[in-house]
């Protein structure tokens, strides 16, 4: 069999040997080169030791370079598609970084990946939605979480989950737990969270706030349990039943589910993981009347492989409508997925498209 021809337009390999030796990743997956010295092809992005030039040809696909002779470069891994060697790279990190007792620094998982640093983080934040540092502060403070719930000591969770000193993790325990970690593994005891129920046209309806802003808008078909709810996400805490100030901000809170396409103005306390504030945010941004899917929320974020971690941190919102995960649909426009009944959010978004003014 006559071997397959590599590209020969002079124009287009200039172009092509450009984006090699910048290892520019806007081109993987469009070309392979391989390097007639090692007898192996690469991606455009390849890690290695550049070749030189009068080694290099160029091919359309890795088919062509297979069939001319040459075997797939074991570091940039080029016969595999490329979202699957970047997720592959990706998982590899974060487990790497799970597993390890302090952060990797970022060569550390670069080189483990194969890849320059700069190529990693950029790849790493377009998958997960974090920084590589901010993923591994965010698994910390997930697993101090987990440990002080488990009854675990206040030093030994600090410790376990590998801050190497209590001085730094308490001088951020604010922003890592909301709040400190005494108060935390004893359900807040010192928290005072003001609340009321009421009902709406959609049911039962329970808003709380703490001194920082609303922190829980809850909806559902019996009232006492939407309070059981609040008491055990804060079994220490101190409730205090509504005043005629807070009856105030039921008000605004029913005015926004009648109307959800105004504008609520009222202070927010929203608590989550790194990821989860960033999903959140974007969920603010979305007009009223307009709903995404799942994976065009996840490509507003930038991170398009990560549709399901997206679609976890929209179900884990606890502020109805104020937070309006219940624009988000599925890619075929149907209504599933929200927390308070699909009915519900189906008539939140009736009411956005026709508004009682329209």
């Amino acid at each position: 069999m006559k071997p397959a021809a590599a590209t020969s337009t002079t124009e287009e390999d200039e172009a092509r040997w450009n984006a090699v030796l910048s290892r520019d990743p806007r081109a993987d997956g469009a070309f392979v080169y391989s390097v007639r010295t090692t007898g192996v092809y690469c991606r455009p992005m390849c890690p290695s030791r550049q070749a030189r030039r009068e080694n290099v040809r160029f091919y359309d696909t890795r088919v062509d370079a297979e069939r001319a002779g040459f075997r797939p470069c074991k570091r940039c891994r080029p016969d595999r598609e490329p979202g699957e060697a970047r997720t592959s790279a990706v998982a590899a990190a974060c487990r790497l970084i799970e597993e390890a007792s302090a952060l990797p620094t970022l060569q550390t998982l670069a080189d483990a990946a194969n890849l320059s640093p700069s190529h990693f983080h950029r790849l790493f934040k377009a998958a997960t939605g974090l920084t590589p540092k901010g993923y591994a502060e965010a698994h910390r403070a997930r697993r101090v979480r987990e440990a002080l719930h488990g009854g675990e000591t206040i030093t030994g969770a600090i410790y376990g989950a590998g801050f190497n000193s209590n001085g730094r993790f308490y001088a951020n325990s604010s922003r890592i737990l909301g709040m400190t970690p005494t108060d935390f593994r004893t359900g807040a005891p010192d928290a005072t969270i003001r609340f009321a129920v009421g009902q709406c046209t959609l049911g039962s309806l329970l808003v709380a706030a703490t001194e920082a802003g609303v922190c829980s808008i809850l909806l559902g078909d019996d009232p006492d349990a939407l309070v059981r709810q609040l008491q055990d996400a804060f079994p220490r805490a101190t409730f205090v039943g509504a005043d005629a100030d807070f009856e105030q901000h039921v008000a605004r809170v029913v005015g926004l589910i009648e109307s959800p396409s105004i504008n609520f103005d009222l202070p927010l306390d929203v608590r989550g993981t790194a990821f989860q504030m960033r999903v959140w945010r974007a969920l603010t941004e979305i007009p009223a009347g307009k709903t995404v899917s799942y994976s065009e929320l996840a490509a507003r974020l930038g991170i398009p492989s990560s549709t399901r971690a997206v679609a976890g941190a929209v179900a884990a919102n606890r502020i109805a409508v104020a937070i309006p995960c219940h624009r988000v649909v599925r890619s075929d426009g149907s209504i599933s997925g929200y927390r308070w009944g699909v009915d519900r959010k189906r008539t939140l978004l009736d009411r956005e498209l026709s508004p009682p003014d329209a």
